[in-house]
């Protein structure tokens, strides 16, 4: 049997799969490979680099627990003043976001990956999704995750790459494909108890696309649903954590942990219908 884990992206949120390893670990589940997306794909690159064992998982929570929002959104009033002039694509340099790939992944290639990795990410001429299996994984993750209009694209083999979320946010699909027969998701869910929406551009940004990326994850569940085994962990919920709050890393890996730890008590937690738990709705 071939087992996979799929880490799907979302900014701060991505916290939660800290969690949720942690859970897989207590119950001795391990991956043949990995496909990671966005954040996710920085979390899985971590562990594919390093082994899933709990010091492992340990440390990426330290890491997490360290996060500060201008850390890897760095502001710059002359580049914001660049973007309005239109000589920039992106409100924020992607410095932080390599200092941070840099200080603590120790993978250099994927390709040499303790656990098999894949990296999804999105062409940005065309829109298509590209499914990175070898190169320089520090190049790879950032592309992942750019997010578009926030981060800029990075190139790669004479194109443009910007975040996977934008083609497959949580890609199920490369799983299947790739041949496992049981796979575990672990998505990031989305802020499904805000009181009001987000008043900031970034805010509303990555709040919108967390929304439509979910909407995808739901019907991409249902549509691979007997095409193999599909574990689907469940977010915490209610969750009302914005968009751009790096500061409750704690508290989230908590509630990612013992969401998840409940849910795998009951039959590993294979469910009939797998979407189901985590389709959107308000509270």
């Amino acid at each position: 049997m071939t087992v996979a884990f799929v880490l799907s992206g979302g900014a701060n949120l991505g916290a939660l799969q800290v969690g949720m390893l942690r859970a897989l670990m207590e119950r001795e589940v391990e991956p043949d490979f990995l496909v990671g997306t966005s954040v996710g794909a920085l979390n899985a690159g971590y562990i594919a680099g390093r082994g899933l064992r709990p010091d492992v998982v340990d440390d990426l929570g330290e890491i997490w627990r360290g996060l500060h929002t201008w850390q890897l959104f760095p502001p710059s009033p002359r580049r914001i003043v660049s973007v309005l002039r239109g000589h920039q694509a992106a409100l924020f340099g992607d410095q932080g976001l390599r200092l941070l790939t840099k200080r603590h992944l120790t993978l250099e290639r994927i390709e040499d990956a303790l656990i098999p990795l894949t990296v999804v990410a999105t062409d940005l001429l065309t829109g298509n999704e590209v499914d990175i299996r070898s190169g320089p994984a520090a190049d790879a993750i950032i592309a992942s995750s750019a997010i578009p209009g926030l981060l800029p694209a990075v190139e790669w083999d004479g194109r443009l790459l910007i975040d996977g979320g934008i083609a497959d946010n949580t890609a199920i699909s490369n799983a299947v494909e790739a041949g496992a027969d049981t796979i575990y998701v672990l998505p990031s869910g989305y802020p499904c108890a805000l009181v009001e929406p987000p008043t900031s551009i970034t805010g509303t940004l990555l709040h919108t696309m967390t929304l439509l990326i979910h909407k995808r994850l739901v019907r991409d569940i249902r549509e691979y649903t007997g095409a193999a085994e599909l574990i689907v962990l469940p977010p915490p919920c209610p969750l009302e954590v914005g968009p751009l709050d790096f500061s409750r890393a704690d508290e989230l890996i908590d509630r990612g942990y013992e969401a998840s730890a409940a849910f795998l008590k009951t039959d590993g937690g294979r469910r009939r219908a797998p979407a189901d738990h985590i389709d959107l709705h308000q509270h």
